[in-house]
């Protein structure tokens, strides 16, 4: 009876971290929407409590569309906006950190919730120290991009700043699904397999690097620089792959192009890789002799998100450029369901990663 309440004290943690997981996802989504749409600068200042109310009244308003004026954002690229073309952008930054204060009500009253009926043991202290530990810097880290593109020179946050603030993000999210998955997958179904364990930890590499380029291509708006497929403005390979930088340059025009090629070859790379990891596993598990079918299920996904993946990033790349000015088209909508497909992948290949690493029995 003990360990019959144990695991259900168990499941309803985990769900509560999947959830987590989900508003991550939700929050990083509404980050790409934020500054697809132009809208990352809108908001000049950081107030963790005050700031979660929008401005109220016109005095606010006009307040604040003041403080926008005075970055470059404003006087280089927005000089024609109106009152009505500011709210517009500075709903979607605004949403964006409402959400992400949301996401630590959450936390922290489930937190304080769980603790209180006692649904936490001595080892899951650990765990939640270093998740809120790494909440708290993803926060920070979001102010201090932003603060990057808060001057009288710059249009856009830094793509470098845009890229960490990003990865933190998916490592947040990664962490705090397996932790959940501790709680969820018995250990029963888990498998010992050191060769499918390293070869999905390779994925999972190749996996971060790609999206480290994909926020560079999102920071750099580099998808409109080259809107053809299969070939890059008629060249396999970009003359300036051999001249310039492939992560960073002062030539901005060759920067953008050498990423976006980046992009497109690690996206071959993965697709081949995970195709072959698919074979490679499923024939693993069926050689393991016993019936596994969390293993077995596992194992589709990547390959069908991968795949998917492939087609949205080519789709998006023939759709481009950006709207701006605070509009979703077509292209924003591709582009956020290429990097909502992309979160799955990643997710797809962390939960291999545990089914796979199960200690030696």
């Amino acid at each position: 009876m003990h360990q019959k309440t144990l695991n259900k004290k168990q499941q309803a943690v985990a769900i509560w971290l999947i959830l987590g997981v989900v508003m991550i996802i939700i929050q990083t989504l509404l980050g790409g929407v934020t500054r697809l749409t132009g809208s990352g600068l809108s908001i000049t200042e950081w107030k963790p409590i005050m700031g979660a109310l929008p401005p109220l009244g016109d005095a606010q308003w006009s307040e604040a569309f003041e403080k926008y004026k005075q970055i470059g954002q404003y006087k280089i690229v927005n000089s024609n906006f109106s009152l009505s073309d500011f709210k517009s952008i500075f709903f979607w930054e605004w949403f964006h950190r409402l959400w992400a204060r949301m996401l630590g009500v959450v936390f922290a009253v489930g937190f304080i919730f769980f603790l209180i009926r006692g649904y936490f043991d001595k080892k899951m202290i650990r765990p939640f120290i270093i998740l809120f530990i790494l909440g708290g810097l993803q926060g920070l880290v979001g102010w201090l991009m932003v603060k990057t593109g808060l001057n009288t020179e710059d249009v856009h946050v830094h793509y470098v700043a845009l890229s960490i603030h990003f990865i933190a993000a998916m490592i947040l999210a990664c962490y705090t699904l397996w932790f959940a998955l501790q709680l969820l997958i018995p250990q029963a179904e888990r498998i010992h397999n050191s060769a499918i364990m390293r070869f999905t930890i390779i994925l999972i590499a190749i996996t971060f690097i790609q999206l480290m380029y994909g926020s560079f291509m999102a920071g750099l708006k580099a998808a409109a620089v080259a809107p053809t497929w299969p070939m890059i403005n008629g060249f396999w390979v970009p003359p300036t792959v051999m001249t310039h930088s492939l992560m960073y340059d002062a030539d901005q025009g060759a920067l953008m192009l050498n990423i976006h090629f980046m992009h497109r070859t690690i996206a071959y790379v993965l697709v081949i890789l995970i195709c072959w990891w698919f074979v490679f596993a499923k024939r693993r598990v069926k050689n393991s002799g016993s019936d596994q079918p969390t293993a077995s299920r596992s194992i589709l996904f990547p390959p069908v998100l991968v795949c998917v993946q492939l087609v949205l990033g080519i789709t998006a790349v023939l759709c481009s450029p950006w709207l701006g000015r605070g509009k979703i088209g077509t292209f924003e909508i591709i582009a956020e369901t290429h990097q909502l497909v992309a979160m799955f992948l990643l997710m797809a290949l962390i939960v291999n990663l545990y089914v796979f690493s199960s200690k030696r029995q």
